[in-house]
């Protein structure tokens, strides 16, 4: 404890020196929430990254960066008295006190009791509408996921992933419909109707779209660059081929890829 203690006070001391009007270092100086902001979303997902990859070595490094958001925003919030970096940490060991009755209390554990506290603290904060704290600044998918649970926690839900399921066919047969008519508005609207089903689908599913997108992604860049290679293996590039020929080649990849899984 104590040289997480000292770890953590050098931290804070760094990033107040990078900030000091005098002697600090000018980027930093320059920076503001708003700036910094983007930062901190590309740090939380490159934890994410990190750990998808089972890159256990990296994440010590990784997480650092992403604490560095968290200081970072409490520093430049002390300079404008607003609050400083003890108040962040106790304000989240608060909540969680609060919020685990059954740890730190006397209350029995009981299932809800986590969006329960979440429903009153929103309460308190005048912010009582189901759907009122649902971050929009939230990746989409990520966001779609987390209203249609806000919003089945009252009963606005299917029963069964067969619903959902269904569901997710009505949605592609608009936006197929609206493909046929060519009015590209339709279609954008359409096409989000799609998604935001399909995320309530995840979520049915008890599965992170973003997780399964993100595996998807790696998986589409895994086998495209198989085909590439192979090509290469054949004095080819991508661009030496036509459509058939790589769809081949992705077929043969598949192929290799369930191959070895047997």
């Amino acid at each position: 404890m104590h040289d997480a203690s000292s770890a953590l006070a050098r931290l804070l001391d760094i990033m107040a020196r990078l900030r000091d009007p005098q002697t600090g270092c000018p980027w930093d100086q320059a920076q503001d929430f708003a700036s910094i902001a983007p930062y901190s979303i590309e740090e939380a997902y490159e934890v994410a990254d990190t750990i998808a990859r089972e890159d256990w070595d990296s994440l010590p490094d990784e997480l650092g960066d992403l604490l560095l958001q968290v200081v970072y925003h409490a520093q430049m919030a002390d300079e404008k008295g607003m609050f400083d970096f003890a108040t962040v940490a106790r304000m989240i060991g608060d909540k969680m006190v609060r919020r685990h009755p059954h740890v730190f209390g006397n209350a029995p554990a009981e299932a809800g009791q986590w969006e329960t506290g979440k429903a009153q603290e929103r309460l308190a904060r005048n912010r009582g509408g189901t759907l009122d704290d649902v971050p929009v600044g939230l990746p989409a998918l990520l966001r779609a996921r987390k209203l249609s649970a806000r919003a089945a926690r009252t009963g606005f839900d299917w029963d069964t992933v067969g619903e959902v399921a269904a569901k997710v066919d009505e949605e592609l047969d608009e936006l197929k419909v609206e493909l046929e008519s060519g009015d590209r508005a339709k279609i954008f609207d359409e096409l989000g109707d799609v998604l935001f089903t399909l995320a309530t689908l995840a979520r049915k599913l008890d599965m992170d779209p973003e997780a399964c997108l993100r595996q998807a992604n790696a998986k589409f860049t895994r086998r495209f660059t198989a085909v590439e290679h192979d090509l290469a293996a054949r004095g080819l590039a991508l661009t030496d081929v036509d459509v058939r020929t790589m769809e081949e080649g992705w077929q043969a990849v598949k192929r290799r890829e369930r191959a070895a899984q047997d």
